[in-house]
Protein backbone atom coordinates (compact mmCIF):
# COMPACT_ATOMS: atom_id res chain seq x y z
CA UNK A 1 0.00 0.00 0.00
CA UNK A 2 1.22 3.65 -0.75
CA UNK A 3 0.20 6.96 0.39
CA UNK A 4 -0.17 10.46 -1.49
CA UNK A 5 0.34 13.14 1.33
CA UNK A 6 -0.79 16.52 -0.28
CA UNK A 7 -0.06 19.80 1.27
CA UNK A 8 -1.07 23.18 1.33
CA UNK A 9 -2.58 25.93 3.02
CA UNK A 10 -5.79 26.58 2.47
CA UNK A 11 -7.62 30.05 2.68
CA UNK A 12 -9.79 30.42 6.33
CA UNK A 13 -12.67 32.14 4.36
CA UNK A 14 -13.25 29.22 2.14
CA UNK A 15 -12.89 26.31 4.77
CA UNK A 16 -16.68 24.99 4.36
CA UNK A 17 -16.41 25.66 0.79
CA UNK A 18 -13.57 23.81 0.14
CA UNK A 19 -14.58 20.59 1.84
CA UNK A 20 -17.89 20.73 -0.03
CA UNK A 21 -15.70 20.17 -3.02
CA UNK A 22 -13.74 17.38 -1.64
CA UNK A 23 -16.64 16.12 -1.12
CA UNK A 24 -19.12 16.80 -4.50
CA UNK A 25 -16.00 17.12 -6.51
CA UNK A 26 -12.29 15.41 -5.81
CA UNK A 27 -13.96 12.24 -4.13
CA UNK A 28 -15.56 11.17 -6.99
CA UNK A 29 -13.03 11.96 -9.50
CA UNK A 30 -10.45 9.91 -6.50
CA UNK A 31 -13.35 6.65 -6.76
CA UNK A 32 -13.24 5.92 -9.98
CA UNK A 33 -8.62 5.57 -10.20
CA UNK A 34 -7.48 2.41 -10.47
CA UNK A 35 -5.91 1.37 -7.22
CA UNK A 36 -7.86 4.46 -4.97
CA UNK A 37 -8.34 3.22 -1.30
CA UNK A 38 -9.20 6.21 0.65
CA UNK A 39 -9.20 9.41 1.64
CA UNK A 40 -8.15 11.41 4.63
CA UNK A 41 -8.21 14.86 4.49
CA UNK A 42 -6.49 16.97 8.17
CA UNK A 43 -8.04 20.29 8.66
CA UNK A 44 -5.36 22.22 10.65
CA UNK A 45 -6.87 24.04 13.97
CA UNK A 46 -4.83 26.76 13.45
CA UNK A 47 -5.09 29.39 10.74
CA UNK A 48 -2.50 29.53 8.38
CA UNK A 49 -1.16 26.25 8.60
CA UNK A 50 -1.43 23.53 6.56
CA UNK A 51 -3.96 21.26 5.70
CA UNK A 52 -2.31 17.56 4.60
CA UNK A 53 -4.51 15.29 2.79
CA UNK A 54 -3.22 11.67 2.48
CA UNK A 55 -4.83 9.41 -0.11
CA UNK A 56 -4.16 5.39 0.37
CA UNK A 57 -3.31 3.45 -2.86
CA UNK A 58 -2.80 -0.47 -3.53
CA UNK A 59 -0.14 -0.43 -5.90
CA UNK A 60 2.65 3.00 -6.19
CA UNK A 61 2.14 2.52 -10.29
CA UNK A 62 -1.29 3.49 -9.65
CA UNK A 63 -0.63 6.58 -7.15
CA UNK A 64 2.02 7.65 -9.80
CA UNK A 65 -0.36 7.54 -12.45
CA UNK A 66 -3.20 9.50 -10.57
CA UNK A 67 -0.42 12.07 -9.97
CA UNK A 68 0.74 12.29 -13.39
CA UNK A 69 -2.43 12.14 -15.55
CA UNK A 70 -5.36 13.54 -13.11
CA UNK A 71 -4.12 15.37 -10.81
CA UNK A 72 -3.08 18.09 -12.08
CA UNK A 73 -7.15 18.75 -12.64
CA UNK A 74 -7.72 18.54 -8.91
CA UNK A 75 -5.17 21.22 -8.38
CA UNK A 76 -7.22 23.35 -10.89
CA UNK A 77 -10.23 22.73 -8.59
CA UNK A 78 -8.44 23.42 -5.80
CA UNK A 79 -6.43 26.19 -6.18
CA UNK A 80 -9.46 28.98 -5.53
CA UNK A 81 -9.22 27.32 -2.08
CA UNK A 82 -5.59 27.69 -1.50
CA UNK A 83 -2.95 30.81 -0.40
CA UNK A 84 0.33 28.24 -0.90
CA UNK A 85 1.42 26.06 -3.64
CA UNK A 86 0.18 22.48 -3.55
CA UNK A 87 3.39 19.89 -2.19
CA UNK A 88 3.21 15.79 -2.78
CA UNK A 89 5.13 13.15 -0.91
CA UNK A 90 4.84 9.81 -1.94
CA UNK A 91 5.00 7.01 1.37
CA UNK A 92 5.31 3.26 1.35
CA UNK A 93 2.93 2.69 4.09
CA UNK A 94 4.39 -0.36 6.39
CA UNK A 95 1.06 -2.61 6.76
CA UNK A 96 2.89 -4.67 9.19
CA UNK A 97 2.34 -2.13 12.23
CA UNK A 98 -1.03 -1.01 10.63
CA UNK A 99 -2.81 -4.26 10.66
CA UNK A 100 -6.30 -3.37 11.56
CA UNK A 101 -6.02 -0.53 8.83
CA UNK A 102 -5.06 -3.62 6.14
CA UNK A 103 -7.80 -5.60 7.35
CA UNK A 104 -10.39 -2.91 7.21
CA UNK A 105 -9.49 -2.10 3.96
CA UNK A 106 -10.00 -5.39 2.48
CA UNK A 107 -12.93 -5.73 3.89
CA UNK A 108 -14.56 -2.35 2.63
CA UNK A 109 -12.90 -2.98 -0.88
Amino acid sequence: MFARIVEFVPKAEKKEDLIKTLRQDILPILRKQSGFLEIMPFDPEIKNEKAIVITLWTQKYEAEKYARETFPEVEVILKPFLTSTITTKMYKVETSVCKHLTETLIQAA
